[in-house]
């Protein structure tokens, strides 16, 4: 399975393509898309777009990986960020591909082991996960959307562990309703 994960932005927009088989996960690719910062706001989205595009055509993801953001702080940015988000979107749409969200401290979670790892912790995780050579110089948007795209291969998994449980212990039986009787 070969995943793209994307770390949203107007400005930057980081992603990383990984691809894992049941057991091991394997480094494809990761970068950013720069915008210029005086580029209007549909020239931003376009590039990032088209981009995006490219990147799904050259590396064949068989599924895009996102982060779902929440940002309360300022209303500005969050749009801004919902429309990068959106090309993200677009891009699986016409590509045809799955998408899943997780939720940046799932990300975190999956990656570093702890919810609330800073962007140092994260980074360094999916250098080690990953192997990656020291000398690569990875941008923390380009490390974020590895990370995003190795915790949806890490959820991947998920449904065969539980699957095993499963069968190691059978889940208990179902108690019946209690009938009412009219009086």
């Amino acid at each position: 399975m070969r995943i793209l994960g994307v770390d949203p932005g107007s400005a930057v927009c980081g992603y990383g393509v990984v691809e894992g088989p049941d057991g091991g996960q394997r480094y494809v690719t990761a970068g950013t898309i720069r915008c210029a910062s005086l580029a209007p706001g549909p020239m931003r989205l376009q590039r990032i777009h088209e981009n995006l595009l490219a990147i799904i055509d050259e590396f064949s993801p068989t599924a895009l990986s996102l982060e779902r953001h929440f940002v309360a702080a300022n209303v500005q940015s969050a749009f801004r960020l919902g429309e990068a988000r959106a090309m993200a979107m677009l891009a699986a749409a016409e590509r045809g591909l799955a998408m899943f969200e997780y939720p940046p401290n799932e990300v975190k979670l999956c990656v570093a082991g702890h919810g609330h790892a800073d962007k140092a912790q994260v980074k360094y995780m999916v250098r080690k996960t990953l192997k990656l050579d020291p000398a690569l110089d990875l941008a923390d948007d380009a490390a974020d959307a590895l990370a995003i795209a190795l915790c949806h291969l890490g959820r991947g998994r998920m449904p065969n562990l539980v699957e095993s449980i499963e069968r190691i212990r059978p889940p208990a039986p179902r108690r019946s309703k209690p009938r009412m009787v009219p009086l």
